[in-house]
């Protein structure tokens, strides 16, 4: 089961509609196309184009299986009291005094230039729980952050 917002989950429905009812139909067509070509067994086109499908297809099961695995937060139930899912964090790097903010979101909303961190990442879980005004060390890949939360607001 994967939390995730509204939104997550209505983008999630509209790429499944999108790869459905477009990119299928154009991998169809590519096959199709290569197929006219002739000889199958040393159709290079025709091997590209059903290893494209399949992918597709993959992509599409994923989707779907998300989907249905997901449950979506009712984002009017949620606290500021202390950093979950959901929650938007400003804080403090101490080593340089950088400002972050930061939201904590399912793997499938994550997206770093949005500022939607995945709630599995090492920074998120070192949050999760925390209140305003504490101070945390989270082991990261390049070492440790000491961070202050400043803030905790839902969007």
């Amino acid at each position: 089961m994967a939390y995730m917002s509204q939104d997550g989950y209505d983008k999630m429905v509209a790429e499944l509609k999108r790869l459905e009812s477009v990119e299928r139909p154009k991998a169809s067509a590519a096959i199709a196309e290569a197929a006219d070509k002739g000889d199958l067994s040393e159709n290079s086109e025709y091997d590209a184009a059903k290893e494209a499908q399949a992918h597709l297809e993959d992509k599409i099961n994923q989707l779907k299986l998300s989907i249905s695995e997901a449950k979506i937060v009712d984002v009017s139930r949620l606290s500021t009291d202390a950093v979950q899912i959901l929650s938007k964090v400003q804080m403090t790097n101490l080593a340089n005094n950088a400002k972050m903010t930061y939201t904590i979101v399912s793997e499938s909303e994550a997206n770093l230039r949005e500022g939607k961190i995945s709630i599995k990442t090492p920074i998120a879980q070192g949050l999760l729980n925390k209140k305003v005004g504490d101070e945390v060390e989270i082991k990261i890949p390049r070492g440790t952050l000491k961070l202050r939360i400043d803030n905790i607001s839902i969007d």
